[in-house]
């Protein structure tokens, strides 16, 4: 499947996606569901609900969905070359909290794949059984994040992680569990072209752009957050999605406030020539440029 082309233009004033647009859960195929589920049980601390399908959907305790797993025995490696996750990244209240997760990847023995000090948040990164990038990180609080020329300043540093560590000192106990409040903060996708994520991400859904300083990358958000979607061709340009039933994404959810947001969403995107592949009363889900599928719902 070729990427779509969506030729739109840039938003008009009040296009601007609402304030209070948020992140939900992200789907992923995978080919062994109970391994995935012993990892985002253990080594991510996350609660498991069984689902009617048989699929598995995390959270934090009393919080909605974070990730859903499908299983699928027959399902295809990863395809690192094709659009789809680079990762999800999952927000924790503190940097205690951060902390938590970094004590229970160790006594799940599960090693890293990098950390960064990204200036506006502190972040672990690793990967789950079968290759989906997930980022674990805490936010600084938006009074310490610092602008030039009209754009966040976000970098990529050296994260202390043994100073990281020096948090649990203050701690009461192991945090066997996620905390309440965990949230899915961002996610981070592989597209074809950047120009065409853009078109798609800020002028139809009407995303505000935050960063363009990373080459092949650009980073959107609501609300002036410092991103809720990473968008990148680092390994994906002029690729499309990988072939059906093949690990790795599904769909992920944008979470818009209420009714009248999403009927204002849905509206812009049809407006651009797109029709939504499904529609409910509470939802609608369209595929971007590079043919991630994205569920526009509401609270």
């Amino acid at each position: 499947m070729s990427p779509v082309s969506h030729p739109s233009p840039p938003p008009t004033a009040g296009t601007a996606i609402a304030a209070a647009t948020s992140m939900g859960a992200v789907s992923l195929t995978v080919s062994d569901l109970a391994r995935g589920r012993a990892f985002y049980e253990t080594a991510l601390g996350l609660t498991v609900r069984e689902a009617d399908d048989g699929s598995l959907a995390f959270g934090a305790p009393g919080g909605e969905d974070l990730v859903r797993l499908y299983g699928d025995a027959s399902a295809a490696p990863l395809d690192r070359r094709a659009t789809g996750l680079f990762h999800l990244a999952i927000l924790f209240p503190s940097r205690l909290d951060l902390a938590h997760a970094l004590a229970r990847l160790a006594g799940a023995h599960w090693s890293l794949d990098g950390v960064a000090d990204h200036l506006v948040s502190e972040a672990l990164y690793l990967s789950d059984p079968e290759g989906n990038g997930i980022e674990l990180y805490r936010d600084r609080p938006r009074e310490e994040w610092r602008h030039s020329d009209g754009q966040l300043e976000m970098a990529t540093l050296p994260l202390d992680l043994r100073n990281l560590a020096d948090e649990l000192d203050a701690a009461d106990g192991p945090q066997p569990t996620a905390p309440a409040g965990t949230l899915m903060g961002h996610v981070h996708l592989q597209v074809a072209s950047i120009p065409e994520a853009e078109a798609f991400y800020h002028g139809v859904l009407g995303f505000d752009v935050m960063v363009r300083g990373y080459p092949g990358a650009l980073f959107v958000s609501a609300g002036g957050y410092h991103h809720h979607l990473g968008l990148n061709t680092w390994h994906s340009h002029g690729s499309g999605p990988a072939a059906p039933g093949t690990v790795g994404l599904r769909s992920y959810e944008v979470v818009l406030p209420d009714r009248a947001e999403l009927d204002r969403v849905v509206e812009r995107v049809r407006g651009a020539g797109l029709s939504p592949e499904s529609e409910s009363e509470r939802s609608a889900a369209v595929r971007d440029p590079s043919g991630n599928l994205v569920i526009l719902t509401c609270r």
